[in-house]
């Protein structure tokens, strides 16, 4: 499994790039973001190369920053690779809360981020079947 950050930012201008911009002055890799909004606040949901420093830096930044477990998928760029996937999940009785994806992973194939009420269940059922879940040095690389 990999590490994810949720960052809850205001729903105003800017709000993404003062997130952005502290990753970019602490030497920090972004690697997968996704935005989920109310009207209030957003919740950014991002992967990088260094979840803990990005963590420190975010919240000294005043962010409010929660790392937790996800499942990265390796998927084929070709048709029924994600339906497969989504086939596996549910056939186990897992619900999908939200998903999003690591595109540019130097040449490798990329990355869907899964998020599930069992992530342990989820990442041990895709290995049954033989997709590759990805760990956090498969991100930083």
């Amino acid at each position: 499994m990999i590490k994810q950050l949720s960052v809850f930012v205001q729903n105003e201008i800017g709000s993404l790039a003062n997130v952005t911009s502290v990753l970019k002055d602490n030497m920090i890799n972004l690697r997968a973001i996704a935005s989920f909004d109310t009207p209030e606040f957003a919740i950014l949901r991002i992967v990088v190369d260094q979840p803990e420093k990005a963590k420190e830096v975010l919240n000294a930044g005043g962010f409010a920053v929660k790392v937790t477990e996800a499942v990265a998928v390796e998927l084929e760029d070709k048709p029924g690779e994600l339906d497969g996937m989504f086939r596996v999940i549910a056939d186990a009785k897992l619900g999908v809360n939200y998903i999003y994806s690591i595109v540019l992973r130097n040449g490798k194939v990329p990355l869907m981020i899964v998020n599930t009420e069992d992530l342990t269940k989820t990442a041990s059922v895709l290995k049954e079947h033989g997709y590759i879940v990805a760990e956090q040095e498969d991100v930083n690389a």
